[in-house]
């Protein structure tokens, strides 16, 4: 690939966009290049985890690549799981780390957002800030703003095309740490960590139920549907949910499989 590198340590993916002289912005070929690495991830039974990050210590990404759209005409044509091969991967339940190494705005910021989990570096800023050009955030990030953020200060955020501190997007709830630049690696080992501790398919049954369940018009309704999920019905048959108690009782760390 070009402008994507794709990096595999152990059961975790590394995917950074890498585009640094420009601030990481994404043009055409970069939709597909990202749209591709994210699907091998995600058709790779041995990755479990996938961090995305981007090149360099300035810009996690600065979203779309305005000169391209100038000289191509808009709207861009994304790729099968939408922006940047990721906002419409409601596919795949395994779990995305955003690690935001400096500015993540406009499709930057929907990448981010389009992620399970959040790592930022503490000068990296967020923001929505398309109206400024004529433009509309239509990678996802209206939507998921308004859903992960109070409403009031959403619409702030967006209508203001107004920027986020790491330290305001952590008070926000959009970050889930905030570190040094010198400490993002290690705070996102430590996430990665964590996370391979339990049984990969617990991990992804959780995401993909708390994904349903939010669909669903409250929690008893929720939990009525559940057992008919077929992500449920895959953990209850699975491999792992039967080693876990073994492990227990044998006073051993389990061995997971990830089936």
């Amino acid at each position: 690939m070009e402008f994507v590198e794709v990096r595999r340590d152990g059961p975790v993916t590394f995917v950074t966009l890498s585009r640094p002289d420009v601030m990481n912005a994404i043009n055409p070929a970069m939709h597909q290049e990202l749209e591709r690495a994210f699907t091998q991830f995600a058709d790779d039974d041995s990755q479990w985890i996938c961090v995305v990050r981007g090149k360099g210590d300035t810009a996690f990404c600065a979203g779309s690549d305005l000169k391209a759209a100038s000289r191509d005409g808009l709207p861009p044509s994304y790729p099968e799981h939408g922006y940047a091969g990721l906002i419409q991967r409601f596919d795949c339940p395994k779990p995305f780390i955003a690690a935001v190494n400096g500015i993540a705005l406009g499709g930057g910021f929907e990448i981010a957002l389009a992620c399970d989990l959040v790592v930022a570096a503490d000068h990296a800023s967020f923001g929505l800030p398309e109206p400024l050009v004529g433009a509309v955030a239509l990678g996802g990030g209206l939507h998921r703003l308004a859903r992960q953020m109070p409403l009031k200060l959403a619409m702030g955020t967006i209508l203001a095309s107004r920027r986020l501190t790491a330290a305001e997007a952590s008070r926000m709830g959009l970050v889930n740490e905030v570190v040094a630049l010198d400490a993002l690696d290690e705070a996102v080992k430590r996430w990665c960590d964590d996370i391979l501790k339990a049984s990969p398919v617990a991990v992804r049954t959780s995401k993909a139920l708390i994904a349903r369940g939010l669909a669903e018009p409250d929690i008893e309704a929720a939990l009525i549907a559940q057992p008919d999920y077929p992500e449920f019905r895959a953990w209850r048959a699975s491999e792992d949910i039967k080693e876990g108690p073994l492990a227990f009782a044998e006073k051993r760390a389990p061995v997971w499989k990830g089936r």
